[in-house]
């Protein structure tokens, strides 16, 4: 198991991008390890609160991560199978098999999980967006507050910017130019989308709240184009 707080100090530190698979489960680690910590105390309320997943609440998101986390690939496909390649459906029958009886109880599920595989398939960037994105779902609706290490959501945006995989997030960026204001990313032509690398990533997952974040003529380009910003992925 790993040293989930040392590995998030050395991630704050190290300047590279994690690319090999190993890296990227390291930086999975402690986003998960990181948000176990924020959840910790949250009242009734808030874990009934609305996620920025429009169809799960913050308990319900949690669960899906747990899910992720516990579901191998042989289960994921014939799950979503079973579901006839409904993510949907798929989704919530996994989020209720890991949703405790109570809040207390989705938390320490999720604890459990948190040094646990990075998810279903090899697809590990996929897995790291997965809980950068969600944890952020959970946090921003409650005021709870965490930039991931620049090279993590590095990581992210540049695997959200190739191809579109649980978020239509290369096309959502399609003909601009995305550039970010606190690392290295950038990508491809056109009109200028810019700002800080985790709006970018949150940007390109559909979250409108990551519209204000942004400057140049591509920040009204993606905005018309994702519209409303909850999503339910």
């Amino acid at each position: 198991m790993y040293d989930t707080r040392s590995l998030e100090a050395r991630a704050m530190t190290e300047p590279h991008i994690p690319e090999t698979r190993r890296d990227l489960e390291r930086a999975i680690h402690v986003e998960r390890s990181a948000l176990a910590r924020d959840l910790a105390g949250l009242s009734a309320a808030q874990w009934a609160a609305s996620s920025l997943c429009e169809r799960w609440t913050v308990e319900e998101t949690v669960a899906h991560l747990t899910a992720g986390a516990r579901v191998g690939r042989w289960r994921w496909l014939l799950s979503m199978l079973a579901a006839r390649f409904d993510a949907d459906l798929h989704n919530d029958r996994r989020l209720a098999e890991h949703r405790g009886a109570t809040p207390e109880a989705t938390l320490r599920r999720f604890r459990d999980a948190v040094a646990g595989p990075a998810g279903p398939t090899g697809h590990t960037a996929a897995w790291l967006g997965e809980i950068v994105v969600h944890g952020e779902d959970i946090r921003r609706p409650l005021g709870l507050v965490r930039t991931p290490p620049v090279a993590t959501t590095t990581a992210v945006a540049r695997f959200f910017a190739a191809r579109d995989f649980t978020v239509s997030s290369r096309s959502a960026i399609a003909g601009l130019r995305v550039e970010a204001t606190d690392g290295p990313f950038a990508t491809g032509s056109g009109d200028l989308l810019r700002g800080p690398t985790l709006s970018l990533v949150m940007g390109m997952a559909g979250r409108a709240v990551a519209y204000d974040d942004f400057e140049g003529d591509g920040a009204a380009v993606l905005r018309t184009r994702l519209g409303s910003g909850r999503s339910t992925s």
